[in-house]
């Protein structure tokens, strides 16, 4: 008896020191990072054959057996996770307990228009095209905004997601963090404003995105803008008229394109454009509330990136002449 017994204590020796040993070595998997995706509710057993069957060879017994004798079964998170080469039983379980899962980007770029946001998500990798059937109205409605355009309503940024996740999530999350930015704005704006609402704001700081990305120049550009706005000039800014003409734009803009009415058309129309033209940044927001004080009515592109500003019409002529027409 004393014999068997031993053999019995030997025998659980080895083997528990063959299973402290298998923990600890990289599992089969060469080349690329496996994916594995876990759906709530997936039970232990279930979690171990996930793996085999994702395509890493091996044992969904002795996997399984590990998850027990770890005591943390239970604490595996649904995701979705990326298995790389180099990952043992011990850091799979770890990963799978932390719920470190396997994220990709998507970037909204300052100045991107609506259309171009709808393309970013429609490119997007491993994310799920829930708003590619949707109209504007009926996708603003799904995000709790019906009636309100989506122009201008997503904050520029990179967000995060998860494998097989929602692009109406992406959208939520990058509306609120516009909400967020323009209620921040706006409760630093100047006290003598010509502009009724934070919504009116959110206009003129896509007209000064899409103007500059030159930091120095935006606070002047929405100095020129608001000068404009007490005089009732007409803001005469191309980007609202390239904005009007959609998809006709073809990359050239002409006399006939600024005499083209349309309700984005700053030339033929007074006041600010009925909605945003473009997603605009925290900074281009932050001058559209706090403008530079300037006497200047006019500016022209130097073509270097920087512009150059006017107080009176035969000033700006003259600047025009210079950067314009190299005269």
């Amino acid at each position: 008896m004393r014999r068997v017994l031993k053999a019995l204590w030997v025998t659980v020796l080895l083997l528990g020191g063959a299973g402290l040993w298998w923990i600890h070595q990289p599992l089969p998997i060469s080349g690329e990072a496996v994916d594995l995706s876990i759906e709530p509710g997936t039970p232990p057993r279930a979690v171990a054959q996930a793996v085999a069957d994702a395509g890493v060879p091996v044992s969904p017994l002795a996997l399984y057996a590990w998850f027990r004798l770890s005591g943390q079964a239970r604490q595996i998170r649904a995701g979705n996770y990326a298995l790389e080469p180099g990952t043992t039983p011990r850091s799979l379980l770890r990963k799978l307990v932390r719920g470190e899962e396997s994220l990709r980007t998507l970037t909204i770029v300052e100045g991107w228009n609506w259309r171009q946001v709808r393309a970013a998500l429609a490119q997007a990798s491993d994310l799920r095209a829930d708003s590619r059937a949707l109209d504007d109205a009926t996708l603003m409605q799904a995000l709790g905004r019906p009636g309100v355009a989506p122009e201008g309503r997503f904050f520029p940024d990179t967000y995060t997601y998860a494998k097989g996740a929602s692009d109406l999530s992406i959208l939520a999350r990058a509306m609120r963090a516009m909400d967020h930015q323009l209620a921040a704005a706006w409760a630093l704006r100047a006290s003598d404003l010509p502009l009724a609402s934070a919504e009116e704001a959110l206009i003129l700081a896509s007209i000064i995105e899409k103007e500059t990305a030159r930091e120095q120049d935006r606070r002047l550009i929405a100095g020129v803008f608001i000068n404009r706005l007490r005089r009732g000039m007409p803001l005469q800014t191309d980007p609202t008229v390239i904005y009007g003409l959609g998809e006709r734009f073809d990359g050239n803009l002409r006399k006939r394109d600024l005499q083209t009415d349309t309700p984005w058309n700053t030339y033929t129309r007074s006041g600010l454009p009925p909605t945003p033209i473009a997603m605009p940044g925290r900074a281009s927001l932050l001058a559209a509330v706090q403008p530079a004080t300037t006497d200047a009515i006019y500016f022209v592109a130097r073509g270097d990136g920087s512009s150059h500003f006017s107080a009176t019409l035969e000033e700006h002529n003259r600047a025009v002449n210079r950067y314009q027409r190299g005269q």
